[in-house]
């Protein structure tokens, strides 16, 4: 921040990242013993947790000389990694092409060729390791193109050092380190691994809660050291769950998962808009519902911080859509 005889103000756009509210749940926890207070992400220029990384991943990638002046960033992305790395793009300098899995909402790849960015998509339902996977496309786009750098977030450990540096600390002073139980929706692992390392590290009695989908490996994976294929299938839910184990996760970090239905989370996001005002993205439907399905964990003096990753703009057509909804069975 810059401040000239009493005024303040930020140099970029990039200069607002963090410091995010804590925000008190009051209808959808009624029935639960403890404070839960939500660490609300959207306030981010790009409206979501993962300009946080974007931007350390950058700055990482420029001091090492991975990334180099005119550039081009590649990634793979479910759509909001790409948002925070293409502000970032614009600010420094960088090209972006950005590779999305067809199940993304539309509003997600509108927004990115909003800010410059070129899209391509990929199926879903085929194997990561097949050529037209989003993972070994954007490979392929970064070998294939000069001057370019592959991010990498699932494997990237900046993603991890953000959330480390940055969303931990906030937590903690937010809470004035009162803080029992960090929940979160898991899919790079990148913030549930930071915080998480974080949030121990103060205090070693803090419980950090993954929160999965069916159809991902997360949690069977955590509790038996099993990678199990046949865990592994198409789902709706955006943003949470893999199909691959990313260097990210750091299981020793974390206490446990609870697994959320793609119906779940689908209505829990539509609740959360018309019973808290909260206008977020289907990972915090999750990411609540999920925080309803640990309630035997909590006691009536716990401070349980859940994590909303981003903006229900990103969902309009899919979550925020009643003719979609009934298509799915997700509500009469």
């Amino acid at each position: 921040m810059c401040q000239i005889e009493n005024m303040k103000y930020a140099q970029n756009i990039l200069e607002t990242i963090g410091n995010t509210p804590l925000i008190k749940m009051n209808v959808l926890t009624k029935e639960l013993p403890c404070l839960v207070l939500a660490k609300y992400e959207t306030f981010n220029p790009g409206n979501s947790v993962k300009d946080r990384m974007a931007l350390q991943m950058i700055a990482d990638a420029e001091a090492d000389g991975r990334l180099k002046p005119g550039g081009t960033i590649i990634e793979g992305t479910s759509g909001n990694t790409g948002m925070g790395l293409a502000l970032a793009g614009i600010i420094k300098g960088y090209k972006c092409i950005f590779v999305l899995a067809d199940k993304q909402s539309k509003e997600k790849m509108d927004i990115l060729r909003a800010v410059g960015a070129e899209v391509v998509v990929c199926p879903t339902s085929v194997e990561p390791d097949d050529p037209r996977s989003y993972y070994s496309v954007s490979k392929r786009l970064a070998e294939e193109t000069p001057n370019s750098w592959y991010v990498n977030q699932y494997d990237n450990p900046s993603n991890c050092k953000a959330h480390f540096l940055s969303t931990g600390p906030e937590i903690w002073e937010q809470t004035d380190g009162k803080v029992t139980h960090f929940v979160v929706g898991v899919g790079t692992g990148g913030t549930i691994s930071g915080v998480g390392s974080y949030l121990k590290m103060k205090n070693p009695n803090v419980k950090i809660w993954g929160v999965d989908t069916y159809g991902s490996v997360f949690k069977k994976y955590h509790e038996t050291g099993i990678f199990d294929e046949k865990e592994i299938y198409p789902y709706v839910t955006e943003g949470i769950g893999e199909d691959i184990l990313p260097l990210n996760v750091n299981f020793g970090v974390i206490d446990g998962f609870t697994k959320v239905t793609d119906k779940d989370g689908a209505v829990y996001t539509q609740r959360l808009a018309k019973e808290e005002g909260m206008f977020l993205g289907n990972s915090a439907g999750s990411a609540i519902k999920g925080v309803l399905q640990l309630k035997e964990h909590f006691k009536p003096d716990d401070v349980v911080v859940v994590l909303f990753h981003d903006h229900g703009s990103r969902y309009v057509g899919k979550m925020f859509n009643d003719d979609w909804m009934r298509e799915k069975g997700y509500i009469e």
